[in-house]
């Protein structure tokens, strides 16, 4: 499994994404800090924010930018996602245990149900067939 996208700002599309289908759950006022920082963020040093969950349940804070975006500051970009997970650093340890308690187990309980039985084949048997 890759990152998982929680929520991203772009300054150049002036848009914000957040991941209602894995995280609607998390409280209105979640979210809306989420917004908050995500669009202060790129309303200052420009660029493209994502922050994504590892597989582990690490918040990842990704920083990119789109070649035609002149006003992206990447020395600011690096200290301001720095200054952003000290500043919200209680926010991104909840996110991360709820990641880890909710998201997580939901994920590998899905991949548990969809892998196949050890031993059983398609026809039930249990026997593995010639693949020729």
């Amino acid at each position: 499994m890759d990152t998982m996208t929680l929520c991203g700002a772009n300054s150049t599309a002036m848009k914000y994404y957040f991941n209602y289908e894995e995280f609607g759950m998390l409280p209105e006022s979640v979210q809306e800090e989420l917004r908050a920082l995500c669009v202060l963020f790129t309303a200052e040093v420009g660029g493209i924010l994502y922050l994504e969950f590892d597989p582990e349940g690490e918040l990842l804070i990704r920083v990119t930018h789109a070649d035609d975006d002149f006003l992206f500051d990447e020395i600011g970009a690096a200290l301001k996602a720095k200054a952003l997970r000290s500043e919200h650093r209680e926010l991104f340890e909840q996110l991360e245990m709820f990641w880890k308690m909710i998201i997580l187990p939901k994920k590998t309980g899905e991949a548990a149900a969809s892998a196949p039985e050890c031993g059983a084949s398609e026809n039930g048997s249990g026997e593995s067939g010639d693949p020729a």
